[in-house]
């Protein structure tokens, strides 16, 4: 799906950032959802098939402001 690309040192950093947010910028809705949920399947792989937040069980917890 993504491609790893190597920069030589002499490269500024802003021109990287601009040629990534160029690319982010040309990609469809679909195409943006469809790399965060491969990055998320990534995640869990990663993580020996466990996903890395886990619900505590514990209901919905309000907390009292403090004043």
């Amino acid at each position: 799906m993504g491609k790893l690309k190597i920069y030589n040192t002499d490269i500024s950093r802003e021109s990287i950032v601009t040629e990534r947010e160029q690319e982010y910028l040309q990609r469809s809705p679909a195409q943006k959802i469809y790399a965060i949920l491969h990055l998320n399947h990534i995640s869990v792989q990663m993580n020996g098939g466990r996903p890395l937040k886990t619900p505590q069980g514990k209901g919905i917890i309000i907390n009292k402001p403090k004043a």
